[in-house]
């Protein structure tokens, strides 16, 4: 099991080891959502992730379901109509306390990708904050 926790530590989840689908997604919702131009999220079954203490959930759209914590406000999982029918949900792979442990496969929602994004390999780059 690959175990995680949100910023303020209340809240740990564990998950299984493998995701059955893994994903870099720059959609406007999960801009909005987390403030960041994209998450990556690991889709895994519902049934296999324990999660100890109280996230908080909000109808981010008609079927989508977003939990975060409310004390520190950091994304947790991601459920909609589509992967409830298959009885799965995403978890959020940067809360893991390995986020290495599963890489992503593909990115999604290309056509909503801020601009920027293409270059910022491109950019200067620091082992630390510079300063």
């Amino acid at each position: 099991m690959l175990h995680g926790r949100r910023h303020c530590g209340a809240v740990v989840f564990a998950m299984p080891n493998e995701a059955a689908y893994s994903t870099v997604w720059y959609c406007h919702d999960r801009r909005g959502q987390s403030g960041a131009p994209k998450g990556a999220w690991a889709v895994v079954p519902a049934n296999k992730v324990v999660a100890k203490g109280e996230p908080k959930v909000y109808a981010s759209s008609a079927h989508g379901r977003r939990s975060f914590r409310g004390a520190c406000g950091a994304s947790l999982f991601f459920i909609n109509a589509p992967l409830q029918r298959m009885g799965m949900m995403q978890v959020s792979i940067a809360a893991h306390d390995n986020p290495d442990a599963i890489a992503p496969k593909a990115q999604a929602q290309m056509a909503e990708r801020i601009g920027w994004m293409d270059s910022v390999r491109t950019l200067p780059a620091f082992e630390r904050s510079p300063g």
